[in-house]
């Protein structure tokens, strides 16, 4: 990862966490049930999530209790607008966008000696099947914070009215409550710590849960797609919900998308655009083994990539090609289905979002998208990063090379 850190291409907006910070943080992990972390310094992204704790506990989802209660943690105000780099639902950021567009001035004073825990609540204690997902409707997010200080201000403000009856003010006990209070939190009279609940509304979105959910409720019917394949075949059994069910890897699904006017093709189009082209490179570089260049050289020069197309196989060179032959073809004949010359994945990753769709479920099935035919390596960056991260530690050096030039270039 070395290559994308040097690029700012891997975590590069994560904040560093040391010191008293980290004490906080603690207790943030205590207030919400899980364990402390060791670490004396680390790096959090926006939602409080730690990629050094996630390694340190051997749990990527270390900030959830079960699949139904994720928390979040905010120990400063850098938090606000920086990415979820590991969300466990596609609305997470929206979530906290939202927290600190109503909460942001609270935040700021709050985390100048407190940190902030955030329960995501969807009203489920617990999944116990996989279709429970869709009853995933209003998220109310819920704030506490550690050592409780909004209630120790109002102790204090308690004390004080005690005070100022008869002659308290003599008192020398509430005079040491007072100062034991003011000494270990402060002055919180004039502070106003008190962070309303909120509600997220949800619609369309994605879900680690069951390993990996989308939940497509905004369209003609609601459509679940399952990457697991034991979930998929548990979902399929329920004959309460009135809902399509998929697994990703259903060729039906494709088709099914289509059909609901949620993505769309225009081969003509695509043949024109960076994005075929990356499409088109990626899908050769898999293709070529034991090349005299790097195949960077052979993706960015077009005399070279000519040379090595010539030099592969036929049966690779049909497919990589394969968009470009059928489209000549179509010119002289009308006889040809796309079927009979296109490879199958290489037609898929062709597909893209209808332009009708919303911005945000755009996003969403665009992330979809690059699930189902995974080769477009700067959308993969964009939709998918831990995919992509998993993917790129296993390419040629000198692919990851290309790659990061071509993120680097479109970015």
């Amino acid at each position: 990862m070395n290559k994308l850190k040097a690029a700012n291409l891997y975590r590069s907006e994560l904040i560093p966490i040391s010191g008293k910070l980290v004490e906080r943080y603690n207790k943030c992990l205590l207030k919400l049930g899980f364990t402390v972390t060791e670490l004396d310094h680390f790096h959090i992204d926006g939602i409080g999530w730690s990629p050094e704790v996630a390694e340190e506990k051997d749990d990527e989802n270390y900030l959830c209790n079960g699949e139904s209660n994720p928390h979040g943690i905010i120990i400063s105000p850098l938090q606000n607008k920086k990415p979820v780099y590991l969300p466990y639902h596609t609305f997470d950021r929206d979530m906290m966008m939202q927290v600190f567009k109503k909460h942001g001035s609270k935040i700021n004073d709050i985390t100048r000696d407190s940190a902030i825990c955030i329960d995501f609540d969807q009203s489920i204690d617990a999944f116990y099947e996989p279709l429970d997902v869709l009853r995933y409707q209003t998220v109310t997010i819920r704030f506490h914070l550690i050592d409780n200080l909004d209630n120790v201000r109002e102790e204090q403000l308690q004390l004080i009215e005690k005070f100022k009856q008869g002659n308290n003010f003599i008192d020398e006990n509430i005079h040491s409550q007072l100062l034991e209070s003011a000494n270990k939190y402060g002055d919180l009279r004039e502070r106003d710590l008190n962070l309303e609940s909120m509600n997220y509304v949800t619609d369309s979105f994605y879900t680690k849960s069951f390993g990996g959910v989308y939940v497509l409720r905004d369209f003609i019917s609601p459509i679940v797609v399952f990457e697991s394949k034991k979930w998929y075949k548990e979902a399929i059994k329920d004959t309460v919900h009135d809902v399509l069910i998929f697994h990703i890897k259903q060729p039906q699904l494709m088709e099914k998308l289509r059909d609901h006017i949620i993505i769309a093709y225009d081969l003509e189009d695509i043949v024109k655009t960076k994005r075929y082209e990356r499409i088109k490179k990626f899908e050769f570089s898999q293709h070529l083994k034991k090349t005299k260049h790097p195949i960077k050289d052979i993706l960015s020069d077009q005399l070279l990539f000519k040379s090595y197309l010539n030099k592969v196989d036929i049966d690779t060179r049909k497919k990589v090609m394969s968009v470009e032959r059928y489209l000549e073809k179509l010119e002289k004949s009308n006889q040809y289905k796309i079927s009979d010359i296109v490879d199958d994945d290489l037609f898929e990753a062709l597909h893209e979002p209808h332009s009708s769709l919303h911005p945000k479920h755009q996003d969403l099935i665009w992330k979809l998208l690059v699930n189902i035919a995974p080769k477009d390596v700067l959308f993969m960056y964009w939709y998918d990063k831990q995919e992509f991260y998993k993917q790129y530690e296993t390419w040629d050096p000198s692919l990851q090379d290309w790659v990061i030039e071509t993120i680097s270039n479109n970015i």
